[in-house]
Parts: structure tokens; C-alpha cells; sequence
């Protein structure tokens, strides 16, 4: 059983770097590029949105939703087109990191933080 776990995260994996470069590739449909886009770049990204550090819901975007996006996208994406971009990412030894990612997620953080002391400063 846990072969099975360390293969599908090697899968994953390597299915993360396919996106990142289907979203480069003109040859992807412009909403799936849009959408792998977005799935790489959170996947990629070095911080999360929840934390791992939370119990149970900081590892809940890494066992759920980047798997469930991972799925939607390649489910977009033409089968042929898939298998390449997942032959190139087999072949890719350095994981790519989206600065892009990171960029999104701290801005998201920022809005939820400037919207929680708006939210309190006018209850006062």
C-alpha cells in the first residue's frame, strides 16, 4: 500500500510539470491553458493557502483540491497532446517553483487580511 501512495505522488508529480507546460504550449485549448496555468502555479507555488502547519485542513489542498484540479485539466487537455507534454516532464529532473503562485497566493492573504481589519474597525 504504501508503494502504491509513493507511485501516485511520483504521478502526480510529474502530471504538475505536465501542466506547467501545457499552459505554455499554444498547441493547449486557451481555457485549458488558463486552467493549468492556475493548477501549476498553486501546485508550484512554495507557500499554500492553508498552511500544513493546521491540523487536518493544511494538508487537505495537498490530498484534494491540487489532485482534483490536476484531474479536471487533463480532462480538457487532448489525450494525445497530454502524453507528450507527460513524456517532456518525465524527462525534466528540476521541479519548476511559480513565483507566479506565490505572488497570488500572498495577494489573496493580503485581501483577506485587509478585509477582516475593515470588517473590524467598522464593527467598532
Amino acid at each position: 500500500m504504501l508503494e502504491a501512495a509513493k507511485r501516485w505522488a511520483r504521478l502526480l508529480k510529474r502530471d504538475v510539470v505536465a501542466l506547467y507546460l501545457a499552459a505554455r504550449s499554444p498547441l493547449t485549448p486557451w481555457l485549458a491553458r488558463v486552467a493549468a496555468a492556475c493548477v501549476a502555479a498553486y501546485a508550484l507555488s512554495p507557500i499554500d493557502f492553508i498552511p500544513d502547519f493546521v491540523p487536518v485542513l493544511g494538508y487537505l489542498d495537498d490530498l484534494l483540491i491540487v489532485p482534483l484540479g490536476i484531474w479536471v485539466v487533463i480532462r480538457m487537455i487532448p489525450a494525445e497532446l497530454m502524453a507528450g507534454f507527460r513524456a517532456q516532464a518525465a524527462e525534466i529532473t528540476a521541479k519548476p517553483r511559480s513565483m507566479a503562485g506565490l505572488v497570488f497566493i500572498i495577494a489573496v492573504w493580503l485581501a483577506v487580511l485587509a478585509l477582516a481589519g475593515w470588517w473590524v474597525l467598522r464593527r467598532e
